[in-house]
């Protein structure tokens, strides 16, 4: 016989953790947003969960479940498997509640999140190339050492305390005709759609995945969570080789529909975040907006939207990868090879033509060996600063009707 795993929650445990978590827990912005409404056709909220002490809504769910702890269960300390926002709301909250925290992260965690996560008290350890490994090796020390286990998605009073957020978005935003999630585990979604389709059943719940990370569409599939072979992603935070049975039996009565996105999609919205709201966000947090950016949600065009920003904490090693990432989508930034004389003066006629045209040169390179036979010529490899792809057209334009030949753009 089954178990109803969704009445582990209600919407009176969701207020009740919203008491109990009051004193540890920002109640963050849900703004809303002039170019991103202008961008996306209907009216953008944003909740800036980002904006958490450890910057991530993890936060909500781990003082929740600490406080639910016994005596005993708070002096031996509490263990969990993250890839890094659920490890640093427990390191941070243990800290305050004066629990010892464990956390076994998989390799592939950002370097920002384990040493931030070790700043804040907590024993990192870092095992296997999956959550599934690393989930492995935290039940294992959790036996061997008296240590409670934290589930970062499936634990009750986590959901709990990750629908929190659904309460404050319904009265940030008394209009509200949709609220969109990302998911992973789908922790954070069950918590919200509860929430919110307990009180506002008319407001539609759009979940998004990543593509490279498509547990919940699996398990919608299988009618039962199902591990799957995730693939490296962007929305690390998202990463998880399957979603939970407890987030999974509430989510899918509650969730109206589900997306999913491309690396692209993350990549552009965290820089349209950047560009447009100055707000740094993960790729897990960008995953509602990317959903939007996509075209894969235009009935919401007109429509009060809410787009939950669940956590900030991004490598900055590829920030200036995701910056030039967008440039180049947006055809601030491009590269083309031009066929030019090898003689004096051929390089500075290029330089004036590009300049004439208010384009400005990043990058030049001479590219001699693969020039082909003509001595007097050479390839000039060029990375351009334009305005849009209109310019890129115009300057295009321009060099060949002076006579050089682009070979490639």
């Amino acid at each position: 016989m089954s178990v109803d795993l969704s009445r582990d929650v209600s919407i009176d445990d969701i207020k009740a953790a919203r008491e109990r978590i009051a004193t540890g827990i920002d109640v963050t912005r849900c703004a809303h947003s002039i170019p991103l409404s202008e961008l996306c056709g209907c009216q953008i909220y944003n909740k800036a969960d980002f904006l958490q002490r450890t910057g991530s809504f993890k936060e909500r769910g781990a003082r929740n479940a600490m406080l639910l702890l016994d005596e005993e269960q708070r002096r031996n300390g509490v263990i969990a498997a993250s890839a890094g926002n659920h490890a640093l709301g427990l390191a941070y909250h243990g800290a305050l509640l004066g629990i010892p925290v464990t956390v076994v992260m998989p390799d592939y965690a950002p370097l920002i999140k384990v040493s931030t996560c070790r700043r804040l008290g907590a024993n990192v350890i870092i095992h296997g190339g999956s959550f599934s490994d690393a989930r492995t090796q935290a039940d294992i020390l959790a036996a061997d050492n008296g240590l409670t286990y934290i589930h970062g998605f499936d634990d009750a009073a986590i959901i709990a305390g990750q629908g929190t957020l659904g309460l404050e978005i319904l009265e940030q935003v008394p209009d509200l005709d949709a609220v969109v999630v990302p998911i992973g585990g789908a922790g954070l979604i069950a918590g919200v759609s509860l929430a919110i389709k307990s009180l506002r059943p008319e407001v539609e719940v759009i979940g998004v995945e990543a593509e490279n990370t498509p547990c919940y569409s699996a398990a919608m599939r299988n009618g039962s969570p199902v591990m799957i072979e995730s693939q490296p992603t962007l929305a690390d935070g998202l990463a998880v080789g399957q979603i939970g049975d407890r987030a999974f039996a509430i989510a899918r009565q509650h969730v109206d529909r589900l997306v999913s996105v491309t690396e692209h999609d993350l990549a552009l919205a965290v820089y349209r975040l950047m560009e447009l709201e100055k707000s740094v966000v993960e790729g897990s947090a960008a995953a509602p907006l990317a959903a939007i950016l996509s075209g894969k949600l235009t009935h919401l065009n007109g429509k009060n939207v809410a787009l939950i920003l669940c956590g900030g904490n991004i490598d900055l090693t590829i920030l200036d990868r995701i910056i030039e990432y967008g440039l180049v989508a947006d055809g601030r930034l491009c590269r083309f090879t031009a066929m030019i004389s090898d003689r004096p003066g051929g390089l500075s006629e290029l330089t004036r033509l590009i300049a004439s045209t208010g384009a400005s040169v990043k990058d030049i390179a001479h590219d001699r060996a693969f020039s082909g036979a003509d001595m007097a010529a050479v390839k000039a490899v060029c990375v351009v600063e334009t305005t849009d792809r209109d310019h890129i057209d115009r300057l295009h334009d321009v060099l060949r009707q002076a006579g050089i030949e682009i070979v490639s753009e």
